[in-house]
């Protein structure tokens, strides 16, 4: 079994970026040979370069819901935050909140809509408080305005804890209509599984480089995995095996399915590599049945797909992919620098061993990277 203390590092909290490079692909990018154990110090920008006609770009499509909210409780003011976790339907909502236990049964809440760099102002739009759901709130959105919308009015950008953290004791109080922006790939469509965070390797493109890797002959499959809360817990287990992998619905329409289905002789014979952009893509390809199937099984299909779904697959996932897991589908990875104790950083392992890693990540430091969602990039062939 592997110990949790194997996933632990020591990082300069200096070394967190709580802003995205400008332009997107102006971010650095670690590159690692894995044959040589050779690494390079490149930008993102200059991705092309390692890829080729043939090559299968996997990008994980899935749009962030401005699922952070700002509340203020009517009656005597307090205010607190939260987070949308999960659609419970009929304008319900199951919601990480704040000091939870200060709430009660039938409470409203006024939710504190961004205007402006660190603003908040009421707009009118209220939830209010049905009971508990494990650890989350049940709450209702009153009115007659669909849910969507006053998310998307109301709501802020579900930038990660560390980073909130890192620009509080920064003095930077952050704009939300930037971070909307920034905290968003310029590649996500629009759909009724959004997540409560992003992709984070997909922040790195701009349409000029995806037109460049199209242009060398490289084909783009999107899929879709929802990212949920349970991407920020850290593993507490005393070994990783131990650790309860949180679920995640993913999907692969027709098209991509169909792809991949011919990549698997193509990569046989040496003509095709599948390169997944960040680990959600990983989890997703190495979530699919093997043999792939020619359409989907019906057990394991959520039913009522949209038709851009038909003849793809979709599902839950619950894999933990951690040194020692065969990587199936996968050849090579473009991802962030990870939080230390997270199933992120057991999953790069899987590909490069956790002791090559642990100096990667040594030398990454050392030569000023930038680390997590807003940091710098890691491209492992």
């Amino acid at each position: 079994m592997l110990s949790t203390a194997e996933l632990d590092y020591e990082l300069d909290p200096r070394a967190i970026a709580t802003q995205p490079a400008e332009p997107r692909d102006s971010a650095r990018m670690l590159v690692v040979h894995r044959v040589d154990d050779r690494i390079e110090h490149r930008r993102v920008r200059d991705l092309p370069e390692y890829l080729r006609a043939g090559d299968r770009l996997v990008l994980n499509s899935t749009r962030v819901m401005p699922a952070r909210l700002k509340l203020r409780r009517i009656g005597d003011g307090r205010e607190t935050e939260g987070l949308l976790e999960e659609g419970l339907g009929d304008r319900r909502w199951a919601a990480r909140i704040r000091h939870a236990r200060r709430l009660r049964a039938g409470d409203r809440l006024e939710l504190m809509a961004p205007r402006g760099p660190g603003e908040g102002v009421a707009e009118g739009a209220v939830v209010r408080v049905l009971g508990r759901r494990g650890e989350a709130s049940v709450l209702e959105f009153e009115g007659v305005e669909a849910v969507d919308a006053i998310v998307r009015r109301c709501g802020w950008t579900p930038l990660p804890p560390y980073i909130l953290k890192a620009r509080q004791e920064s003095g930077d109080r952050g704009d939300d209509r930037a971070d909307r922006d920034h905290y968003q790939t310029v590649f996500a469509v629009e759909d009724e599984r959004p997540s409560i965070a992003a992709p984070t390797a997909g922040l790195h493109f701009t349409p000029e480089l995806l037109r460049a890797a199209e242009t060398l002959g490289v084909t783009r499959l999107d899929v879709e995995l929802q990212v949920g809360a349970g991407t920020f817990k850290p593993v507490e287990a005393e070994f990783l095996e131990q650790h309860r992998m949180h679920s995640e619905w993913y999907r692969v329409p027709g098209p991509a399915l169909a792809a991949l289905r011919q990549t698997e002789e193509l990569r046989r014979c040496r003509r095709a590599r599948v390169i997944a952009v960040g680990t959600t893509s990983v989890r997703v390809l190495e979530s699919l049945p093997d043999p792939l199937p020619s359409a989907p099984a019906a057990p394991a299909v959520i039913p009522a797909a949209p038709p851009r779904n038909q003849h793809g697959i979709s599902g839950e996932t619950t894999l933990m992919i951690l040194p020692g897991t065969p990587i199936r589908r996968v050849d090579a990875l473009l991802t962030n620098f990870h939080l230390p104790r997270s199933t992120l950083l057991a999953l790069v392992g899987a590909f490069v061993g956790l002791e090559r890693l642990k100096r990667l990540y040594e030398t990454a430091q050392r030569e000023g990277y930038r680390f997590y969602s807003f940091g710098d990039a890691m491209l492992i062939l």
